[in-house]
């Protein structure tokens, strides 16, 4: 076994733990402990770093096939939703995030290493595109992880279950960071967009139209959910649909077509 492969399983073990952590007192009156938790999930995070490092980097270009982009995306949220934790309450986000992005690690053991996708090479323009399309997806898909929560507080609350909601935020502090979020996000897939507009040629071609027009749809939804927010006050059980609908447009653009190539072609 590769030594890559160990680091996954070590990752995936610690990812675990700190789940079960979390999971496990849960409903507790006092929480989860928050500090077992954060230790176990940043071992976690620095051996996800360094192996999602050599996965991309064990070539001499940058390999971005689709169990690399993915390592890497759960690799950024899980490392921001740590962050928040160290401020925040966010123990709904955390099994999330860790479950997945440990679950992953465990994946990567076992799928063979298929060919390579190397990044376009096109100067600051297209590396400019492709960053802020994954720092968008990641902002983005944090903001739905929120949108969960607010909709899971907002019904608890109506349900006078106050001793779920004890060891979680205020849900008006969680509801400001879900729109924060999901501005962020739209203003950076805005500028994704428009760069890919001006800069690739191949944009809007044949071969990526289909991931074009979802991703516009995509950015079409969350503009609507910003502006029925901010216009007509919508919120809680609508935004979150809509939330979820543009969101699974934006996966589907940005990993249903390398899904269908790198696995199924």
């Amino acid at each position: 076994m590769e030594f890559s492969h160990f680091g996954a399983l070590a990752a995936f073990i610690c990812y675990f733990l700190a789940t079960f952590a979390v999971v496990f007192r849960l409903f507790h009156p006092k929480g989860p402990h928050i500090v077992s938790v954060l230790t176990l999930g940043c071992l976690a995070i620095i051996i996800h770093t360094l192996n999602t490092a050599n996965y991309l980097f064990n070539q001499e270009v940058i390999n971005f096939s689709l169990p690399n982009v993915v390592s890497l995306v759960s690799l950024i949220i899980t490392l921001t939703v740590t962050s928040l934790a160290l401020r925040f309450k966010v123990n709904l986000l955390i099994p999330v995030t860790y479950a997945f992005a440990g679950l992953w690690q465990l994946i990567m053991v076992f799928m063979p290493q298929g060919n390579s996708a190397p990044i376009i090479s096109g100067g600051f323009p297209v590396v400019s595109h492709v960053t802020l399309a994954l720092i968008a997806y990641c902002v983005l898909v944090i903001a739905t992880l929120f949108a969960f929560q607010v909709a899971y507080i907002n019904m608890k609350l109506k349900s006078k279950n106050l001793a779920a909601v004890s060891h979680l935020p205020p849900l008006m502090q969680v509801e400001t960071q879900l729109f924060i979020l999901l501005f962020i996000g739209t203003a950076c897939l805005t500028l994704s967009e428009l760069t890919g507009f001006i800069f690739l040629e191949n944009f809007i071609s044949k071969d990526n139209a289909h991931k074009t027009v979802l991703s516009l749809l995509s950015l079409l939804c969350y503009i609507t959910i910003l502006w029925g927010h901010f216009k007509q006050g919508w919120r809680g059980h609508r935004v979150l649909v809509l939330t979820i609908v543009a969101t699974s447009l934006l996966t589907l653009a940005y990993f249903g077509s390398r899904f269908v190539k790198e696995f199924l072609l």
